[in-house]
């Protein structure tokens, strides 16, 4: 499947399985990682990398963390991180360094990579975000389906089904710097190349390639 690879979303993250707050992350089929069945699991490497931790919660000494957060392990909070008033952290979250989890923002069973934002009221469900992604506010990333069947693969411009997640629970994959407008909702399975540009008040369906501009 084209444009959908590690690389092709993510070309600046250097995915080194050796870089300590850093999550690895498949080179295909990159939606795996979501799997809590796949071997190397978002679920699984996030339970190895606070399995000592209190309450398996860990927050890099460099992180802020303001008044009114709740957050249930398993969860990783990197370096210099900022989790502002009201956020909740759900179990299974991977916060790296420099990103942020906003005022009432929630996030579930997801990877926010280096720098990624998301700030004002979101939701973040089985999504992973890529560096330097910034939500609007309002912006839900939906993860299921309103007749809980898997989540399918489709071309964002022409809708043509292009491949079966094998998930339940998906909600969005952002390649890196893409910016997403306030009130936009992105349907459970989009996945947006690099430096997408996606309007206000936008749903969201399918795949799209880097550089797209989505206005309706």
């Amino acid at each position: 499947m084209q444009g959908v690879s590690r690389r092709d979303l993510f070309p600046n993250f250097p995915n080194n399985p050796n870089i300590e707050g850093d999550p690895h992350l498949p080179e295909n089929e990159i939606w795996n990682i979501l799997n809590p069945d796949y071997e190397n699991s978002l679920k699984n490497q996030l339970m190895e990398l606070v399995k000592d931790e209190e309450n398996q919660i860990f927050i890099h000494e460099t992180a802020i963390i303001s008044d009114g957060v709740t957050i249930e392990g398993p969860v990783y909070i990197g370096s210099e991180a900022e989790i502002r008033p009201g956020a909740y952290i759900r179990p299974f979250s991977w916060i790296c360094q420099k990103a942020v989890v906003g005022h009432c923002t929630e996030i579930k069973h997801s990877i926010l990579l280096p720098g990624a934002k998301a700030p004002h009221f979101n939701y973040v469900g089985d999504s992973i975000l890529g560096m330097e992604v910034n939500l609007g506010a309002g912006c839900k990333l939906s993860n299921l389906r309103n007749d809980g069947r898997d989540i399918i693969l489709r071309d964002g411009k022409t809708g043509e089904i292009i491949g079966e997640s094998g998930l339940r629970k998906f909600g969005a994959i952002l390649g890196e710097r893409t910016q997403i407008g306030c009130n936009v909702v992105t349907n459970p399975g989009v996945i947006l190349g690099p430096k997408c540009n996606v309007w206000p008040n936008v749903t969201v369906n399918g795949i799209y390639s880097e550089g797209s501009a989505i206005k309706d």
